[in-house]
């Protein structure tokens, strides 16, 4: 019966390729390991957080393929040991088999350019054991020195059971995000696109969070700099007119389905700072 519940769930995608199958498989097996988690505890002392949570909790329309959170208090100590244990016998219970690559700090498999340094992950690698389907790779993450500021949220999902997850709210989300824009060091084409899905549903970023993190990570941490909505609006221009939005496509392209595609062909640089334009009618408004 949980192997139906799987492919039942694959068809309801109608994926036209294989690229579209293996994203699709790769989130199926992404609420697995979120029903894992929340089966053990894990949510008792972390939060869902990221590109991920954006799109199996509020909808964004691109794929993701990390699974990142946040510990809710400062442990430098946390260990993914009994939470892994426990994911294998859920993953085995639907059909898939399951094992972790642990890389060495130094991978930078497991580093979100520099902005995490304190986390603690690996790689999970999931082999569907009915099929020929290549391996699933999916980065397993949790910040265990978190920023302070972030607002949390309890939801609910039934795939493939009903369980909860505690998630930043969007606000807070948000800050996550304006921080990545800031601060990432290299072009990352889902950051872009999700800074467009915000901006559509006129959300405002966590200020107290976002001031936290630029303070903790990235090129102005421990600097005591406040980042006031002015400042921010005006360093993300400049940010804006240095992005090479030809790679930052090719980035994004990947995680969209076809019928999604001709949205990047406006990127560019007049696009990116319309969109600034119209975050700064309601974000200087408040």
């Amino acid at each position: 019966m949980s192997v139906e519940v799987i492919q039942e769930k694959l068809a309801s995608y109608k994926c036209n390729n294989i690229l579209e199958q293996e994203n699709a498989l790769k989130e199926i097996t992404q609420e697995i390991a979120l029903m894992s988690l929340s089966r053990s505890g894990f949510f008792s002392l972390a939060s869902f957080q990221g590109g991920t949570c954006l799109r199996i909790l509020y909808n964004l329309e691109r794929f993701s393929e990390d699974l990142d959170f946040a510990l809710d208090r400062t442990d430098t100590n946390f260990d993914w040991t009994k939470y892994i244990a426990n994911m294998r016998e859920e993953f085995e219970a639907y059909g898939f088999t399951l094992e972790i690559k642990q890389p060495a700090r130094s991978d930078k498999a497991v580093k979100t350019a520099e902005l995490k340094t304190n986390s603690v992950g690996g790689i999970l690698i999931i082999n569907d054991t009915r099929t020929n389907n290549p391996k699933l790779r999916i980065k397993l993450e949790v910040d265990t020195v978190p920023p302070l500021g972030a607002t949390t949220e309890l939801k609910y999902l039934d795939f493939p059971l009903p369980y909860s997850i505690k998630t930043h709210d969007m606000q807070s989300l948000f800050a996550g995000k304006c921080h990545a824009l800031l601060c990432r060091n290299y072009v990352k084409g889902r950051d872009w696109y999700d800074f467009v899905w915000y901006i559509s549903r006129q959300i405002q970023p966590n200020f107290i969070l976002l001031n936290n993190s630029i303070m903790q990570a990235g090129p102005w941490a421990g600097q005591n700099i406040k980042v006031t909505k002015e400042l921010f609006l005006t360093e993300l221009e400049k940010k804006i007119s240095n992005i090479d939005w030809d790679a930052a496509k090719q980035d994004i392209a990947r995680f969209l389905r076809p019928q999604q595609l001709p949205a990047i062909q406006l990127w560019n640089t007049e696009f990116f700072l319309s969109r600034v334009e119209k975050f700064a009618e309601y974000l200087l408004t408040v």
